[in-house]
């Protein structure tokens, strides 16, 4: 979802720092294997052959993102990259049918570009859950970093009429179904918006679905912003060596983890 601003202190992270970081990972296997590959084929007037060069790309990405400890699923990115883009390559598909896939995925997936922030959904008994949760707090003022399509501010909206709530999202398509969705709660207030440039101090209650990546930054700003006494609670994704005041588990087919930590 959202990317990081500049902001005064050290605890916000670096505007498509890791990405940069992956794409730098691969223009090395790419750099690597066409600095050997280019001359030994030049010299014996040959071409070069592509599908096996795009192999070798991809088994150099995956050696240099293992040294680098680079998560599973980030290797696995880099030893395919290369060799699919060669196979997309050979399809006689019109380049505008990329342009408007990019342009989709952008529209939706937005905070996966800009702070590695994927788009989850939240379901009815983790929504349950957290208002069971939040129920100490009789004028509750809850704030959904990174709301998606309101899939918890919704439902929390009409379980606690008495409570008001504010859903941030900055992922366009996302950011309009919730809008949509939750137009006609007077007590909702549907943002878009940068959660790292929303003001967490008005509201007693945070909640956020994102990823591991921002959950230490996303800390140090609570920390920095909550009244003490309000609550944050991540879904999934623990704040990293600091522990969670409680730990609800979900009944839910995925077996949601909420991770409740007192400010």
């Amino acid at each position: 979802m959202p990317s990081p601003p500049p902001a005064p202190t050290d605890a916000t992270p670096p505007l498509l720092g890791p990405q940069l970081r992956q794409l730098a990972l691969q223009l090395a296997a790419v750099l690597a294997v066409l600095t050997l590959a280019w001359p030994y084929y030049g010299v014996r007037n040959e071409q070069l052959p592509w599908p096996q060069t795009a192999l070798a790309i991809g088994g150099v990405a995956l050696v240099l993102a293992g040294l680098t400890r680079q998560a599973w699923w980030w290797r696995v990115i880099h030893a395919l990259f290369a060799p699919l883009a060669w196979a997309a390559s050979t399809l006689a598909i019109d380049p505008g049918w990329y342009l408007l896939l990019f342009t989709g995925l952008l529209l939706v997936y937005r905070g996966a570009l800009g702070g590695q922030i994927p788009l989850y959904l939240s379901n009815l008994p983790t929504a349950t859950a957290i208002a069971e949760c939040a129920a100490e707090f009789p004028e509750m003022r809850f704030l959904d970093l990174g709301a998606g399509i309101g899939s918890v501010v919704r439902p929390l909206a009409r379980l606690r009429p008495d409570a008001h709530f504010t859903g941030v999202e900055n992922a366009p398509a996302t950011w309009l179904v919730g809008r949509l969705r939750t137009a006609g709660l007077a007590n909702c207030d549907w943002r878009w918006g940068d959660m790292w440039r929303t003001d967490t101090a008005t509201h007693n209650v945070v909640y956020a679905f994102l990823s591991p990546a921002p959950m230490a930054a996303l800390w140090k700003k609570l920390e920095r912003e909550m009244q003490p006494g309000s609550v944050f609670v991540s879904n999934s994704f623990a704040v990293p060596e600091v522990p969670a005041e409680r730990v609800i588990e979900v009944d839910d087919g995925r077996q949601t983890r909420l991770y409740c930590y007192r400010l």
